[in-house]
């Protein structure tokens, strides 16, 4: 393994660590400056590129997408690359993450959010007050990050009949009782039943992450 790629896996264990909305806070206030380099692209990270795709298989949102966890636009940027009039807002924990993908305008708004708070500051970023026609996130649904409680905040963001498209790394997906939450939605008339897609999260040229996969959620918000 070339020093490069050592660094690239010391930053994906130390994300996978983390434990409290403080914990994510500090530890992308370092890594967003180099977060594309040192990490996307030298683990081969196209796990972005595999959630966009999937919303972008789905009928064409009639509004603006909220890009959850949005990062330094990774996700944004894919969806751009398929449809460049595309709205999108993006939502993320650290402010240095946001001011990297601010930088690439490719989004409408982008908004400081503590997921695990109350996200009803969201509405702000309704383009004409009647929520959001999608929901999009790669990346935030994983080891050291969130849980599936911040879910059904979130699509009380969204207009009935939004696409969602959720990824979940499929470790974490089985740990944390992703399914039987999804089912408590659906049973709760909130969304309709998701439909589940595995994919790879990196190329394979990282040998130790090699195998990771993620579930991808499609759904549709009644």
């Amino acid at each position: 393994m070339s020093e490069k790629d050592d660094e690239a896996v010391r930053l994906l264990e130390g994300a996978y660590a983390l434990s409290s909305p403080a914990d994510n806070r500090s530890y992308y206030r370092d890594f967003a400056r180099h977060y594309d380099s040192s990490f996307a692209a030298a683990l081969g990270y196209v796990y972005p590129g595999a959630v966009a795709r999937a919303l972008l298989a789905c009928q064409r949102p009639d509004g603006p997408i909220l890009d959850v966890g949005c990062g330094t636009g990774l996700v944004g940027a894919e969806l751009r690359k398929g449809q460049a009039d595309l709205l999108i807002d993006g939502v993320d924990i650290s402010p240095e993450m946001l001011a990297v993908a601010a930088q690439k305008s490719l989004y409408g708004s982008l908004f400081e959010v503590d997921l695990t708070d109350d996200v009803a500051t969201l509405q702000i970023g309704f383009a004409d007050g009647g929520g959001y026609a999608g929901l999009i996130s790669a990346g935030i649904f994983t080891h050291g990050h969130l849980g599936p409680e911040p879910i059904a905040s979130l699509i009380s963001c969204c207009r009935s009949e939004a696409q969602a498209v959720i990824g979940v790394n499929a470790a974490h997906h089985q740990a944390h009782g992703f399914a039987p939450f999804m089912d408590r939605l659906v049973d709760n008339g909130r969304i309709m039943a998701p439909v589940y897609d595995e994919v790879m999260i990196y190329d394979g040229s990282d040998q130790d992450h090699a195998g990771d996969t993620a579930l991808i959620m499609r759904f549709v918000i009644t």
